[in-house]
């Protein structure tokens, strides 16, 4: 009957030990609100002017010159191509796509 006292009072000092609550642990606050705001988030970082820069060079990409997309054009097909060797692609394409007209 004592050990089984005493075994009882250790493991509630353990379980005592490991559970307590510091005032450390309490600093963050987190139990008041542990989401932040849009608004809060964005206040301590800022967006990498670089990035900036390469998402500016992406859009580029995404939108081509039409001298652009009519040398890609003039690209795939290979009498084009060949033409385009000889008197360059604004010539080549005028000569195979140029008579064409979109509806």
């Amino acid at each position: 009957m004592r050990t089984i006292i005493t075994l009882t009072l250790l493991a509630v000092l353990v379980m005592a030990a490991f559970c307590y609550e510091s005032h450390e642990s309490m600093e963050s606050h987190e139990f008041i609100s542990p989401f932040v705001t849009r608004q809060s988030a964005h206040d301590f970082m800022r967006p990498d002017p670089r990035q900036k820069a390469i998402m500016r060079e992406r859009i580029r990409e995404r939108h081509k010159s039409p001298q652009e997309r009519h040398r890609e054009i003039c690209e795939d097909y290979y009498p084009c191509e060949r033409y385009a060797y000889h008197h360059g692609y604004a010539a080549a394409y005028k000569r195979f796509f140029g008579k064409r007209t979109t509806k």
